[in-house]
């Protein structure tokens, strides 16, 4: 017993809080490690028109809110628009990031049997839905042909 009081004692003391040492300075944040290059997506992308696609590597369409993605460029005669998709680690989460898409459209129009929204964006069409883990979306076409689109593009979202 007179043992282990002792024993007790020093370690209750060694486990007791530390007292950093003053410094002038305030402590400075540990730096934060910079988001993961989004992977290349561009094979869900249908080819038809396509002239290139690339790798955004955060801030996908100029938008604040979004991370990274694929964005494809395309031209159909005089006609040029553009597809982009980003996966998120969940449903849940891109579910979440949709209202925003909302917030930045002008005159939103709720795509009920698409769980999406057709607006415009700085003067522009856009279509964004989510399907599943993805937020993708259309932009520079009107609501009828982005549709069409949005179709062909969700098929290849899994």
């Amino acid at each position: 017993m007179k043992l282990v009081l002792p024993l007790v004692a020093a370690l209750t003391i060694s486990c007791g809080p530390s007292t950093p040492a003053s410094s002038s300075s305030s402590p400075q944040p540990a730096p934060q490690a910079p988001a993961p290059k989004p992977p290349d997506e561009s094979r869900r992308f249908p080819t038809e028109n396509r002239i290139e696609a690339s790798v955004i590597d955060n801030h996908l369409m100029g938008k604040s809110f979004m991370p990274g993605g694929t964005l494809a460029h395309y031209k159909k005669g005089k006609i040029e628009f553009e597809m982009f998709a980003t996966k998120f680690a969940t449903s849940l989460d891109a579910a979440v990031l949709l209202p925003d898409w909302k917030k930045e459209l002008t005159d939103p129009k709720l795509e009920p049997m698409f769980g999406g929204y057709f607006g415009q964006d700085a003067g522009r069409p856009v279509f964004v839905f989510s399907k599943g883990a993805w937020i993708a979306g259309i932009a520079g076409l009107p609501e009828k042909d982005a549709d069409q689109q949005a179709r062909a593009l969700a098929a290849r979202l899994n």
